[in-house]
């Protein structure tokens, strides 16, 4: 189960147009707004990619907001931790659970998820947070990530599993980003 003090959030390459395509974008950018709201509020780590962003244009306004406290870690390799930078800030944290949102579910969230695991770490995917242009790339991607084992969630089963209870004293404010949206 995640744990607050050994969870990192990863945001990986939520940009330009390429993220206007995603299937069902409406609620991956919700969730994805919600996990970052959470993270912050729990003082969990965040990470956050962009994949070629001269190329597919910065984080989209809707997430870049949330993030402006925290530089974005520029790739060109689909998987994050093939990024030097990525793997040395990553590295730097103690947390041994990733919490792994973000696009394309089929390449880069895929291949950070399994690189992610061949190094140790326990990885946690909220499926209501991923997303890839066609639903069937996206089903493909996590039936793989799920087979190499990678933990299959959604956002609030992952919200509520970081919160262990009621009485967490952030649980009315988790509550609420739940409900607002």
């Amino acid at each position: 189960m995640l744990d607050i003090k050994n969870c990192c959030l990863v945001v990986v390459d939520v940009q330009g147009k390429l993220a206007q395509l995603m299937h069902n974008k409406e609620d991956l950018f919700k969730n994805l707004r919600i996990l970052i709201q959470t993270a912050t509020s729990l003082e969990i780590p965040i990470l956050w990619s962009q994949q070629c962003p001269d190329a597919l244009g910065p984080t989209i306004p809707e997430i870049a907001e949330l993030l402006e406290h925290i530089e974005p870690i520029n790739k060109s390799t689909f998987s994050c931790l093939a990024e030097p930078r990525f793997k040395s800030k990553l590295m730097e944290l103690s947390q041994k659970q990733i919490l792994l949102c973000g696009i394309e579910a089929h390449i880069c969230i895929y291949q950070t998820a399994v690189d992610l695991l061949k190094f140790g770490w326990h990885v946690h995917v909220p499926a209501d947070a991923v997303s890839s242009r066609t639903l069937e790339n996206k089903h493909i991607a996590l039936t793989r990530m799920q087979a190499e084992g990678v933990k299959i969630s959604s956002t609030e089963m992952a919200l509520f599993e970081l919160l262990k209870s009621a009485d967490h004293k952030k649980f009315k404010t988790i509550a609420k980003l739940v409900k607002q949206h």
